[in-house]
C-alpha cells in the first residue's frame, strides 16, 4: 500500500485509545494522539495498565517526533492527550502535552461548531494552552488539506454513536494518496447511523480503523437496540472493505460475539477483521476487561495499595508506582 498504517494504542493494546501513525510519500501524521484508562468494576486500572498506558506514551512521543501535522476527531482524553496533569487516568502533565503538539500543524475538530459542552470547552482550553506551541491550530469539520499526492478528507461532525447523544459529535478523516484510500473512524461506535456506514462505504477505503460500540454498557447508557443496529452496520462494513481493523470500545470486554460475526461476514467476501493488536502481529491484550481477575492473579505492591489511598487530587499529581 501507499499508506502505512501504525495503530500504536488501542483496547487490544492494554489502553483506551485509537492513536494511529500515518505515513505516505509526502506526509507523516499522528490521528487522535490520546491514550488513557477509566474506572471500570469499581476499581482503579490494575498496576499492568498503568505498563500499558506508559508503552503507549512512549509510542506516542516517539511518533509525534516523526509527525509534522496531528490530527484530533474530538476533545475526549483517549483522543486528544490534555495540558494539565492528570497520572490517575492519562498519565500525562504539560511537559507530555508540549511534546506531542509542539511545532505541529494541528487539524480539529472545530470547538466553536457543531460540538457538545463539555469537549467545546476542552477544545477551547487544548488550543489556547498550545497556541505558542504549534505551527497552527485549524478547524478542520469537512475540510480538505492536500500534501503533494497525498490528501485528508475531513467529515462533517457525525454523531458519537447514536443521534442524539449527549457525548456529541466527531470527525471521521480519510487519506487518500496514490490510490489508496485508509479511514479513520473514531467513536462512531460501530456505527450506530446507517449515514454514517454509508458514508465510509461511498469512499470505497481499503482499510478503515472503525471504533465498535460499547457493549458493556449495554441497558445501562445505551439501548440495546442502538448496538443490534450497530453489528449490522458493522458487517456492512466488513463485507465491503478489505480490510477493517475493529476496535476501541467494543473490545472493553474482550472480544464479544459481535466481534465474530463481522469476521465470519468479512472471510465470506475474502476480506479480514482483526483488532489492532492481531493488525500489528501481536497478542491482544483486552487489560480493562480482565481487570479483577488481574487484581486476584497478580496482586498489586505494597506501594501501589498505598498510592491508591490517597485522595483522588493527590493521585492526580502523583505518579503510580512502576512495576
Amino acid at each position: 500500500m501507499e499508506i502505512r498504517i501504525v495503530p500504536l494504542a488501542a483496547e487490544s493494546l492494554g489502553t483506551r485509545s485509537m492513536c494511529t501513525y500515518v505515513e505516505t510519500r509526502d506526509l507523516k501524521i499522528l490521528i487522535d494522539p490520546g491514550a488513557s484508562l477509566g474506572p471500570r468494576f469499581g476499581l482503579i486500572p490494575h498496576p499492568k495498565e498503568y505498563e500499558a498506558l506508559r508503552r503507549a506514551r512512549k509510542q506516542l512521543a516517539y511518533h509525534a517526533d516523526l509527525a509534522s501535522v496531528v490530527s484530533i476527531s474530538h476533545y475526549h482524553f483517549d483522543h486528544a492527550t490534555p495540558t494539565y496533569t492528570d497520572y490517575l487516568w492519562n498519565l500525562c502533565d504539560p511537559d507530555v502535552a508540549k511534546q506531542l503538539y509542539k511545532d505541529k500543524r494541528v487539524l480539529a475538530k472545530d470547538y466553536r461548531g457543531i460540538i457538545n459542552p463539555s469537549q467545546r470547552r476542552r477544545g477551547w482550553m487544548l488550543k489556547d494552552r498550545t497556541e505558542k506551541l504549534v505551527q497552527s491550530f485549524e478547524p478542520a469539520d469537512g475540510q480538505i488539506f492536500s500534501f503533494g499526492s497525498t490528501s485528508l478528507h475531513f467529515s462533517e461532525p457525525v454523531p458519537h454513536g447514536e443521534n442524539g447523544t449527549p457525548l456529541g459529535w466527531v470527525l471521521m478523516l480519510t487519506v487518500e494518496s496514490g490510490g489508496d484510500v485508509f479511514i479513520h473512524a473514531s467513536d462512531i461506535q460501530g456505527p450506530m447511523l446507517t449515514e454514517t456506514a454509508r458514508m465510509i462505504l461511498d469512499s470505497k477505503p481499503d482499510t478503515v480503523f472503525l471504533g465498535g460500540p460499547p457493549t458493556y454498557l449495554s441497558e445501562y447508557r445505551v439501548k440495546k437496540e442502538a448496538i443490534a443496529k450497530a453489528f449490522v452496520n458493522m458487517v456492512l462494513i466488513a463485507e465491503n472493505v478489505p480490510t477493517t481493523i475493529l476496535d476501541h470500545h467494543l473490545l472493553r470486554e474482550g472480544k464479544p460475539q459481535g466481534f465474530e460475526t463481522a469476521i465470519i461476514a468479512s472471510e465470506k467476501a475474502g476480506h479480514r477483521v482483526v483488532t489492532a493488536a492481531e493488525y500489528l502481529g501481536q497478542e491482544n491484550q483486552f487489560l480493562e476487561s480482565e481487570r479483577r481477575s488481574l487484581y486476584k492473579e497478580y496482586p498489586p505492591s505494597k506501594e501501589f495499595i498505598t498510592w491508591t489511598k490517597l485522595p483522588e487530587r493527590k493521585r492526580m499529581t502523583i505518579p503510580p508506582p512502576q512495576l
